[in-house]
């Protein structure tokens, strides 16, 4: 049997969204690297910094869904030129304001807010464009972006912020976001309609699911995944228990990703008393490493046709890397820490991109917007909570017993994902 493959459009497309999730992270994740800058020449207290930073994430977990709505109805062509070029307007505003810590929090979460289009419809379209037996492949490329954006942050605003100040990180934020802006006007097309062809549904080589019992019995479409036929317009959420417990295993997998990456520097200094500059280098290894994983996880949960089972051996990956760092919490093995910190780190974000897939595959065509946003929220408002939340465990019990609670994330997602795949967009 021949598949066939993305066309060079869907690429493009790709390459498109890629792009605009890294300024999209730029505009959000930026104003963190420049609490020290606030503080100390614009005379912000910590606090006023501190808020000002997460201004852009509360803006953002604000939105999502409903610039998920926006690009079921509109389409993504429409979401992602408005929304990152508002960023960029919002971000050229903020100059005018720059010197009030009150008018900062508003016009730059207003900037997160405006950003939160790209996380959903950049998702949406990326799985509009790619066939099924490439999705996984597409969207952990997708999902690369978001770290690498950070990287691209901390290393051109220190310096952008060092030689013209605030204003220069504000005007470098609206000229990135405004370029991708008139390229996703310009390049960008909603996908066509998906109108699934004999091919796509009888695959003799497809790989068989034990049925959740959970879960309706829908057609299976021989690709690993069941495709309930015309569905697109029923509410996915009230159908089946699919999309629920994928954003509850999203929601617990991201704990550990979340306590790493927030950390994990911490812990590499603190508890295997590795220097500052090394521990800085494996921490940006380790997100390095980690965005490849999901391009990778995501490959391989095409050649199995399985996006849920590649999801349940990631989870015990991260059962087992999670106590391995929290045995490592007892004693300094420094070189053996780091080795581990990358690896734990790098399968704590592999399962990024079979989630966002799984989520729009079972969504459907008319709802994955909503359900992508609704994945993102459920993950930022976690990860919101992990921040103080493990600082105070640290303090109570210590890395060892902190890190071993942590496991219990992973562990009981295991029993909580489904056993086969939905597609509702083939």
């Amino acid at each position: 049997m021949t598949r066939t493959g993305p066309s060079p459009q869907a690429w493009i497309i790709l390459v498109i969204g890629v792009l605009t999730q890294m300024a999209a992270t730029i505009a959000i994740a930026g104003p963190a690297f420049l609490i020290p800058y606030m503080h100390t020449d614009l005379g912000f207290t910590l606090t006023q910094a501190g808020t000002v930073a997460a201004a852009p994430s509360f803006g953002l977990i604000l939105t999502l869904i409903a610039w998920g709505a926006f690009a079921d109805r509109y389409g993504e062509r429409l979401a992602m030129t408005l929304g990152i070029g508002l960023t960029a307007v919002f971000s050229a505003v903020a100059v005018l304001v720059v010197d009030s810590p009150i008018w900062m929090v508003i016009v730059i979460a207003a900037s997160g807010a405006a950003a939160a289009s790209v996380n959903s419809a950049s998702g949406r379209v990326v799985m509009g464009w790619f066939p099924r037996h490439r999705r996984g492949l597409a969207m952990g490329i997708r999902q690369m972006s978001q770290p690498l954006g950070t990287s691209i942050a901390a290393v051109t605003i220190p310096p952008i912020a060092a030689a013209g100040g605030f204003p220069a990180y504000l005007w470098y934020v609206a000229a990135v976001s405004g370029a991708l802006a008139l390229i996703c006007f310009a390049l960008v097309r909603n996908p066509p309609p998906s109108i699934p062809t004999r091919t796509e549904v009888a695959d003799p080589d497809s790989a068989t699911d034990v049925p959740d019992a959970s879960l309706p019995t829908p057609a299976a479409d021989g690709n690993g995944s069941t495709r309930p036929g015309a569905t697109s317009a029923i509410n996915p959420y009230r159908s089946d228990s699919f999309l629920w417990r994928i954003h509850g295993v999203s929601a617990l997998l991201v704990i550990p990703q979340f306590a790493f990456s927030t950390y994990g520097l911490i812990w590499l200094i603190a508890d295997q008393g590795i220097h500052v500059g090394t521990a800085g280098a494996i921490v940006a290894a380790a997100q390095i490493i980690g965005a490849i994983g999901r391009m990778v996880v995501g490959g391989l949960s095409d050649r199995t046709s399985s996006r849920v089972g590649l999801m349940r051996v990631v989870a015990i990956a991260a059962v087992v890397s999670v106590v391995a760092i929290a045995a490592l919490s007892l004693t300094e093995l420094p070189v053996v820490a780091a080795i581990v910190f990358i690896l734990a780190s790098a399968v704590s974000v592999a399962d990024n991109g079979l989630a966002f897939a799984s989520v729009a595959e079972a969504a459907g065509p008319r709802w994955s917007g909503k359900a992508m946003g609704a994945q993102n929220t459920g993950q930022f408002v976690m990860s919101a909570l992990l921040g103080p939340g493990f600082g105070a465990l640290v303090t109570a019990f210590g890395y060892p017993l902190s890190f071993g609670l942590i496991a219990l994330a992973p562990l009981l997602s295991i029993g909580i994902i489904p056993r086969q795949d939905v597609d509702r967009i083939t």
